[in-house]
Parts: C-alpha cells; sequence; structure tokens
C-alpha cells in the first residue's frame, strides 16, 4: 500500500521519527487491536490508538455512558448520555481519523465468547474494571497465543503490564487467584482520580504501538506503577513465570475460558 498524501500530513510526525518512518505507519495501518471496555482506560486509548492510525480496532463493551462516567472516560460527551459506550467511542473515532475502520462488539465479555472475539486481533488490550473480567481475558489470551496490555486503576494509584507469549509471566502467574469481592474495594465505593485512568490508558496505548513495531522494551515482565498524590512512578521486575500458573505453565489446568472461574 501507498500513503496517500493526506496521510503523509496526518503522521508526518511519526514519519519523521526514524525508527517509525512510512513502514512503521503502514504496519499500523494494517493491524488490528482489540479494546475491551470503553471506559475510563479504554477513552484515552482508543482515543490514541486512533490518531496514531491503527487501521481496525475493535471495542468490546455492553454498558451505556453515564453521568457519574464524564468526570474520567473522556471520549464521552454529555449528549451521549444513555447511548451504548461501543457507539459514543465508534463516532468519535470517526470523527477523528476516517483512516481507521472500527468494529463493535456490544457485548458482556464472556467465557461463552472471548475465544470468539480475539482469534482476528493481532492485540488484546485489557481496560476493564473487575478482577473476573481480567482474569478471562488473561486466561483466553494465553490459550489463543495473543499477546495483550493489563491496566488497572483505583483512588490514586494505577499499573500497567504486558503480557507477550513464551516472553514473560502472564496475570494469573502473580495474582493467582480472583480475590475475594468483600476483601477489595471498588472505584465505586472509594472512587477514582480523573486524569489518573489518562495516564495509565496511555500508557497501554503506547505499550501496543511499541509491540505492533517492535520498539523499545515494552513492560513484558516488569510492572509500571504510579501513586498519583506523591508522583511516585515505579517499574518492578516481575518473578519468572509461574511453574505451577493454572494457565500459561506446562502443569496447567485451565484449557479453557470456562474453567477460569
Amino acid at each position: 500500500m501507498e500513503l496517500s498524501q493526506e496521510q503523509l500530513e496526518r503522521y508526518s510526525r511519526h514519519i519523521t521519527i526514524k525508527e517509525f518512518g512510512i513502514e512503521g505507519q503502514k504496519k499500523l495501518l494494517n493491524s488490528k487491536v482489540l479494546v475491551i471496555g470503553a471506559g475510563g482506560l479504554g477513552s484515552p486509548c482508543l482515543m490514541y490508538l486512533a490518531a496514531a492510525g491503527i487501521g481496525t480496532i475493535g471495542i468490546a463493551d455492553d454498558d451505556v455512558v453515564d453521568k457519574s462516567n464524564l468526570q474520567r472516560q473522556v471520549i464521552h460527551e454529555t449528549a451521549d448520555v444513555g447511548r451504548l459506550k461501543t457507539q459514543s467511542a465508534k463516532n468519535k473515532i470517526n470523527a477523528l481519523n476516517p483512516d481507521v475502520k472500527v468494529i463493535v462488539h456490544n457485548t458482556f465479555i464472556s467465557a461463552d465468547n472471548i475465544l470468539e472475539i480475539i482469534k482476528d486481533y493481532d492485540f488484546i488490550i485489557d481496560c476493564t474494571d473487575s478482577f473476573e473480567a481480567k482474569f478471562l481475558i488473561n486466561d483466553a489470551c494465553v490459550i489463543a497465543h495473543k499477546p495483550f496490555c493489563h491496566g488497572a486503576v483505583i483512588h490514586f494509584r494505577g499499573q500497567v503490564m504486558t503480557y507477550v507469549p513464551g516472553k514473560g509471566p502472564c496475570y494469573r502467574c502473580i495474582f493467582e487467584k480472583i480475590p475475594n469481592k468483600e476483601s477489595l474495594p471498588s472505584n465505586k465505593e472509594i472512587g477514582v482520580f480523573g486524569p489518573l485512568p489518562g495516564v495509565i490508558g496511555n500508557i497501554q496505548a503506547l505499550e501496543c504501538v511499541k509491540y505492533l513495531l517492535n520498539l523499545g522494551k515494552l513492560l513484558t515482565g516488569r510492572m509500571l506503577t504510579i501513586e498519583a498524590l506523591d508522583m511516585n512512578v515505579k517499574v518492578m521486575k516481575l518473578p519468572p513465570c509461574n511453574q505451577n500458573c493454572a494457565v500459561c505453565s506446562k502443569r496447567a489446568t485451565i484449557k479453557d475460558p470456562h474453567q477460569s472461574f
């Protein structure tokens, strides 16, 4: 494919980067990325992936926009309240960059549908806000040999890690089991600092583009954490793959997403 004059202008700041260039931009335009969750993390992640020129972006979410979302979910506007988040996000992406093909999955991600949904994408981004969804996404990506980026925020704290098959521990290696719901508060209970999902979601977009273009060093085998109140940012080395991990080890007992829970 050849870039049009409009594309050469649109992506000129990418093309100028010697590690990127025209070939790098072509790779992005030919890439397919799925973002699961069009909320606080998904909003900035989707916008920057679209701006970067990811050719096909999938959005999976079954929720509608609520007024309480608008404090942090910046892809949505007041006029979108009551509208499906996938459709609201699709409208903003199309307005920002007509190059992007948007595929909407207006559904709750479940063990029944996740393998079918993720199968055609090059990279998966977990922008969900529940532990059940995060373990399910991890397990499905490991089973399907799909790379993905995990992100999470609560209160003033955020974290990001990236999984690449065969190159580091998965989410279940680190956290092993879904925590008891009563043991951890939710964002609804203790809140989330509005700008923080923007930081974490953008880092997830960074990880995605780096993976697609084989640039730099991913957060594979590492986890970035940020405490927003004192701007304490750390990148911690994670333990190696858990030899008893239920999904990614040789002793795996989870061979199907229905076994995740």
